[in-house]
């Protein structure tokens, strides 16, 4: 049965509203992004997005060994050569005033699924080189449904934006639309990046690591 027959009409009105909610708040307000985060969460597509992920080689070593991104020390980071992926994740964290996100601990493979995807946010930035400005956003946004699939919370992200552009801003509809293309177009270019044990690539140059993924 399609996932969308499953999902009761209750929860299909408050995914509704919250995108609309989203659309409505300021850019950047994470209360109501976490709001959009808990509705869109729904099991189905979840475990859909977990099936996915796990019949991609890269996916079920994953799983299987779990990967964390672990305590972030920027000093530290930023004192790698220039050219290292760990010195350009330190600029850009403190460039931004951004704080490494801890998720917990995690017990099963949809916990895990959340937390290496909530951890990695900012390391995906770099990775891709997907700027912090909206149209940065829009292309990671559109970088994730594109590797990820079956993706609600990032499918929604860019409906809210495309929205937005449609009330507010048509003028920039063009760009939200050239951002789109090039962060999905360069999601199915690219080897997978979810799971990949990031702690251990510091001091590796970030021009190998992005050739090697195909970035």
């Amino acid at each position: 049965m399609p996932i969308a027959n499953q999902l009761a009409p209750a929860w299909q009105e408050a995914a509704i509203a919250s995108v609309i909610s989203l659309a409505k708040a300021p850019d950047g307000d994470f209360g109501v992004i976490n709001k959009l985060a808990d509705v869109m969460a729904e099991p189905n597509s979840l475990q859909a997005m977990f099936d996915y992920l796990s019949s991609l080689p890269e996916g079920k070593l994953a799983f299987l060994e779990r990967p964390r991104v672990g305590t972030v020390d920027l000093p530290t980071l930023a004192q790698l050569p220039a050219d290292s992926f760990g010195y350009a994740y330190a600029q850009h964290m403190l460039a931004n005033h951004l704080n490494p996100i801890s998720a917990g601990p995690v017990e099963t493979d949809l916990q895990y699924l959340g937390a290496h995807i909530t951890e990695t946010h900012d390391i995906w930035h770099v990775i891709t080189g997907c700027n912090t400005n909206i149209l940065g956003e829009i292309q990671l946004e559109a970088f994730y449904v594109a590797q990820l699939q079956s993706t609600r919370f990032w499918l929604a992200l860019l409906t809210k934006n495309l929205l937005k552009a449609v009330v507010y801003d048509i003028e920039a509809s063009s760009q939200y639309m050239k951002a789109i293309c090039q962060g999905w177009q360069l999601g199915k270019q690219a080897k997978p990046l979810f799971g990949m044990p990031w702690q251990q690539l510091w001091s590796e140059p970030l021009q190998t690591i992005r050739a090697n993924l195909n970035l």
